[in-house]
């Protein structure tokens, strides 16, 4: 189940337009990955979040797999907020954060012994 900020960004930008963000590991910028990007995204409110949209089903399978990532927009090397800034329809500088991955909550874990004493 996805949860937060997917649901509820201020922009999202393609995953083409965001290639200069991957690698993720060689990017000159914090990168907050696991459960440092769970404390950094709920720390913000959702339209102050860039997510890093799918364009297809590889794409889409790769931000899927993908470990969850806050980047803070801050942080961005100059030629990154510059390109950012161009696909972007509000100032960057209105967003603290770029999430890539999703963000997923835990669920009940059902199995049919639940219904053994039904």
């Amino acid at each position: 189940m996805l949860k937060e900020h997917f649901e509820s960004v201020g922009a999202s930008i393609e995953y083409g337009d965001a290639s200069c963000l991957f690698p993720v590991e060689e990017l000159d910028a914090t990168v907050l990955q696991y459960r440092d990007a769970q404390l950094a995204l709920g720390d913000v409110d959702g339209s102050n979040v860039i997510v890093v949209a799918p364009t297809n089903l590889a794409t889409s399978y790769f931000l899927t797999q993908h470990a969850l990532t806050a980047i803070p927009v801050d942080n961005l090397p100059a030629t990154v907020q510059t390109q950012f800034a161009d696909e972007l329809d509000d100032p960057l500088n209105s967003f603290d954060l770029i999430q890539i991955g999703k963000w997923n909550t835990d669920s009940t874990n059902r199995s049919l012994t639940e219904f053994a004493d039904a």
